[in-house]
């Protein structure tokens, strides 16, 4: 199925991440799909982050995205919350950004929750 809302689909993303869900994950993926950590490491291609949120799930089982806030202008979801894992360093408050294309996520990124990346993307 096809969603045109950008929140909807940003949120879906997110729903099967939290569930680990890998196929449904990679279905709303763009081929050229984007991932960029916190840490601003970038993944590029949906076979690539096939294997990578594979690993991901397999090593984190409990990790999980909440989002306390979400807003969106055009195609570019902002999501504010915090994600919970019993590993210390995925365990927090973040930001986490979609960019949607025809209904898929083009690009995943995760911000760290501070006042000059709030300011950046346009949180009050």
């Amino acid at each position: 199925m096809k969603y045109s809302d950008p929140k909807t689909v940003a949120l879906l993303f997110n729903e099967h991440i939290n569930n680990q869900n890998l196929e449904n994950l990679v279905s709303l993926m763009t081929e050229d799909h984007t991932f960029i950590s916190a840490s601003e490491k970038v993944e590029r291609g949906r076979k690539i982050m096939k294997e990578g949120w594979g690993e991901f799930f397999r090593l984190y089982p409990d990790y999980r995205n909440i989002f306390s806030r979400v807003q969106s202008k055009d195609d570019i979801v902002v999501m504010l919350g915090h994600s919970e894992c019993s590993e210390e360093i995925l365990d927090g408050p973040a930001i986490w950004t979609a960019v949607i294309k025809d209904g898929h996520v083009q690009e995943w990124r995760v911000y760290d929750d501070t006042e000059e990346n709030r300011e950046k993307l346009g949180i009050t």
